[in-house]
């Protein structure tokens, strides 16, 4: 997926993710509740990182606040099922834009406005697996994480 163009109307990226969600669910045999629904709801409002406490608050903006451990709990779930993504370097999460069916996607992360997009390059991923194979390493996740300037904000400066 590439960066979304500025002021595109972002509730059809988030129909979409809550409608993927639902079948993930489904398919899985678990259950997207309405706790986790809103969390999720939460963190894809926009396509940039957001920090779990920025999840409480937003959440409080439309009802009681949630127990952080109750966020973190929700966050663990949708993780687990594909639907975000977590930002190790910035502590923050990001919603997945599209389904990987269990492959590793690359996040490409604008420190301009923060927009994150996410980035399909299994070649990388495989050959990072191989490269630490031969030194004997067997990896249990991986993830990577670019820094950079999307091309909106590249133009601006």
């Amino acid at each position: 997926m590439s960066f979304p163009e500025p002021h595109h109307d972002h509730a059809e990226c988030t129909a979409d993710l809550l409608a993927r969600a639902e079948r993930t669910c489904e398919r899985r045999g678990s259950r997207l509740t309405g706790q986790r629904r809103d969390v999720l709801n939460c963190v894809a409002r926009s396509h940039a990182a957001v920090g779990a406490y920025d999840i409480i608050e937003r959440m409080a903006e439309h009802g009681p606040r949630p127990a952080p451990i109750t966020v973190y709990r929700a966050l663990d779930f949708l993780l687990a099922h594909g639907l975000v993504h977590k930002i190790e370097s910035r502590n923050a999460f990001v919603a997945c834009s599209h389904a990987h069916e269990g492959q590793p996607a690359a996040l490409l992360i604008c420190e301009a406005c923060g927009l994150v997009s996410e980035l399909d390059a299994p070649n990388v991923f495989r050959e990072l697996k191989s490269a630490a194979a031969a030194q004997g390493f067997s990896d249990t996740h991986a993830m990577v994480e670019v820094s950079g300037f999307c091309a909106a904000c590249k133009v601006a400066a």
